[in-house]
């Protein structure tokens, strides 16, 4: 499940068109499932309510059925976060990515009833399926699996987006979710090592990167459940040098550089990008560039 990147035009409101074709690449690229709106590759937080229901709403009819659309939650109060629900739920949204609020970052791993409290609201307040988004333990905002345990009793918490971003903790969590009792889908967003993730066993992916790689990272989840490791350990190679050129440092810079990929692919026309995030420089657009080649994705001509 990719995560929509959200192109912009030169004044920086939305670019319809060219967020069309973004999205029409997306729900064609073979594996794909669905598509997540409204996340942090959408560059979500720079997005006021009406522009979170516009772009949302672009997708949902620009897909048309075709494949579902889950809507990002990324605010940081829990009546916000119901209100932002019920418009993804107004719209068609088939489930919500639930982001943690920053004020998770001084709490959320001594108070789990704080988290536990912020999904069962969400929960009983709008009928849909929820994806727990799961933060690296190390910042603050990443639920222990203890908590992880609790939020799966919430009986429409379907998945965990699990950005846990280290091996350890992402086995520790998949044993909670396989030991839910209840079906409870874990989607490995360790971009930076998907093969890893997929081989201790995932039931798929949402990740950023997808918005340029989708029909790849497919292939490798394909090539892992069908035990084709060769094949697996092929594709990944093919993923490495984006992996290294999207997630270099500054990490925050890593859907700009997304951005200037789809650019160069020719499939969307400009990487504008909202402040505060500033646009990538030449000499990175050079390496994105050759990274593009390394992959196959761009002819080497």
């Amino acid at each position: 499940m990719p995560a929509n990147l959200l192109p912009f035009t030169a004044d920086l409101a939305i670019d319809e068109p060219a967020y069309r074709k973004h999205l029409r690449w997306l729900a064609d690229a073979p594996g794909v499932t669905g598509i997540v709106a409204n996340g942090h590759a959408g560059e979500v937080a720079s997005l006021d309510r009406e522009e979170r229901k516009r772009a949302l709403g672009i997708a949902l009819d620009e897909v048309a059925g075709k494949i579902p659309v889950v809507a990002g939650v990324y605010c940081d109060g829990t009546l916000e976060a119901v209100e932002l629900a019920r418009d993804a739920r107004a719209a068609g949204a088939a489930g919500l990515l639930v982001f943690p609020p920053t004020l998770f970052m001084w709490g959320a791993q001594a108070k789990p009833d704080m988290v536990l409290r912020h999904f069962q609201t969400l929960a009983d307040a709008v009928d849909l399926p929820l994806i727990v988004f799961e933060y690296p333990p190390a910042s603050g905002i990443g639920y222990r699996p203890e908590t992880l345990a609790e939020l799966c009793k919430i009986q429409t918490v379907a998945g965990v987006k699990d950005w846990s971003n280290d091996i350890v903790s992402y086995e520790r969590n998949l044993r909670v979710l396989r030991g839910a009792g209840r079906p409870v889908a874990m989607l490995s967003s360790f971009t930076m090592s998907l093969m890893a993730t997929f081989l201790l066993g995932a039931d798929g992916c949402i990740s950023g990167m997808g918005s340029v790689t989708a029909d790849l990272q497919a292939a490798l989840f394909a090539a892992v459940q069908g035990g084709r490791l060769e094949d697996a350990r092929r594709i990944n190679e093919r993923l490495a040098p984006l992996v290294h050129a999207f997630y270099a440092p500054p990490f925050v810079d890593m859907h700009n550089r997304m951005k200037e990929a789809l650019v160069i692919l020719n499939r969307i026309p400009a990487a504008h990008v909202r402040p505060p995030l500033t646009p990538v420089s030449a000499d990175e657009r050079h390496l994105i560039r050759l990274a593009l080649r390394a992959s196959g994705l761009l002819p080497s001509s």
